[in-house]
């Protein structure tokens, strides 16, 4: 559902992603780990099609941007690590404008829609976007991709701003998603919530992959010692850091 492809980004004199191979199955949640800088969010900007590499190939549920940009565009969904929303609307009127964009069905949606603001106890949307905390646009950024059901989810840093109840609503919610058959790429720098949630994980630095697969994968090729992903994570990392 999602593979990339000798994936590179410059920006001018800086490789920002250098090389990079990863797939993402249908129902499987893929945990792409790395330190700040590592190349994450850069990653996603392109596997989202709102930045374009330099270089490599994207495909996504065997689509290519080049071809089928908006039927992609159409069928993921992309939770970004700050939420940005027209401020000047009320969040009800958000939910309405997202709903004509991707011409959803009513009576489907409004179901899908009202299920999960009981599930997230929202209950702001009368008010203006520009007044909610970052935990609350956080939420409603959510349901709005949630509602629509998507294939291939992205999501950046999607805990961020939520409380543990709704964290936890979340992370119910991507398994169901799982169970059903989407693609579910995320990012973290909460490792309890990859190591519990993920089939894979891919772990990154200064823009080339580390390590990839599950965690008895990662067990094998980490220090032996290490039971957590937090200290294969740190090993990885910090052997990586001194090689270069």
């Amino acid at each position: 559902m999602i593979i990339a492809k000798a994936l590179t980004k410059k920006f001018g004199n800086l490789t920002a992603v250098d090389n990079l191979y990863l797939h993402v199955r249908s129902g499987e949640i893929y945990s792409f780990l790395g330190p700040n800088g590592a190349g994450k969010t850069t990653t996603i900007r392109m596997l989202t099609g709102s930045l374009s590499p330099t270089s490599g190939a994207i495909e996504i549920d065997r689509k290519r941007y080049e071809q089928d940009e908006i039927t992609i565009k159409r069928g993921i969904g992309v939770v970004p690590d700050e939420p940005r929303m027209y401020e000047n609307l009320k969040g009800i009127e958000f939910i309405e404008f997202v709903k004509g964009i991707y011409h959803l069905d009513p009576k489907l949606t409004d179901q899908r829609f009202n299920e999960l603001c009981a599930a997230f106890d929202i209950d702001f949307l009368q008010t203006y976007i520009g007044d909610y905390s970052h935990g609350m646009k956080q939420k409603l950024m959510v349901i709005s991709v949630l509602m629509r059901r998507p294939k291939v989810l992205f999501l950046d840093e999607p805990t961020v701003g939520l409380d543990a109840r709704a964290a936890r609503v979340l992370k119910t919610l991507l398994d169901h998603f799982r169970n059903e058959g989407s693609a579910i790429l995320l990012t973290t720098h909460i490792l309890e919530i990859a190591e519990k949630m993920s089939d894979r994980i891919g772990i990154i630095r200064n823009g080339k992959m580390v390590v990839e697969g599950s965690m008895e994968d990662l067990r094998k090729i980490g220090n032996n010692q290490a039971n957590s992903l937090e200290d294969i994570f740190l090993d990885l990392t910090s052997k990586d850091a001194s090689a270069g």
